[in-house]
């Protein structure tokens, strides 16, 4: 693939998951969008770690970092948002103030 398409696929998605996450009313989306802006920035880490230096694999390992993080993130944002759809029976960000009882 050229570096072009790989790069505007990158800001789609980067702009798909930023756009999401000011807009989104709902915890489990605004998670959901985080995670594409952290694919994109994983598809910039590989493609330029091949374009630049295909011998050393720096930006696939920390492509790999990112993914491990991403998903304790994505376990522990579940874990959060399901505690508080326990005891708020909603999952709406305006909904989920804790220091309001």
């Amino acid at each position: 693939m050229m570096l072009e398409h790989v790069l505007v696929l990158s800001a789609y998605l980067l702009s798909i998951g930023i756009y999401g996450l000011i807009t989104s009313r709902n915890m489990v989306r605004a998670l959901m969008c985080l995670e594409l802006i952290l694919n994109a920035v994983n598809i910039n880490f590989v493609t330029f770690s091949d374009l630049f230096d295909s011998r050393q694999l720096k930006g696939n390992v920390f492509s790999i970092f990112v993914i491990a993080i991403a998903a304790a993130e994505a376990a522990i944002g579940l874990a959060i948002v399901s505690s508080i759809h326990r005891n708020r029976k909603s999952t709406r960000i305006n909904q989920s103030n804790l220091l309001n009882k």
